[in-house]
């Protein structure tokens, strides 16, 4: 079973609920929520891509067989 899929899934949703705890707004000028959103869904796909593989890695390295 591949569940690498899953792994992204659930640690996309995860970053992205993790991120939008953040103010991006106070960072960006003033008005702008639409990039902050974006910047939280870019943040959130590379966190959850580097956490995914990592994990994922950590498992197939682990196995003994």
């Amino acid at each position: 079973m591949n569940y690498k899929v899953y792994l992204y899934v659930i640690f996309t949703f995860l970053s992205i609920y993790s991120f939008s705890a953040l103010d991006f707004t106070k960072i960006l000028r003033p008005n702008k929520n639409i990039e902050a959103r974006i910047i939280i869904f870019i943040l959130s796909f590379a966190f959850s891509y580097l956490v995914s593989n990592f994990i994922y890695d950590f498992i197939e390295c682990s196995k003994l067989f």
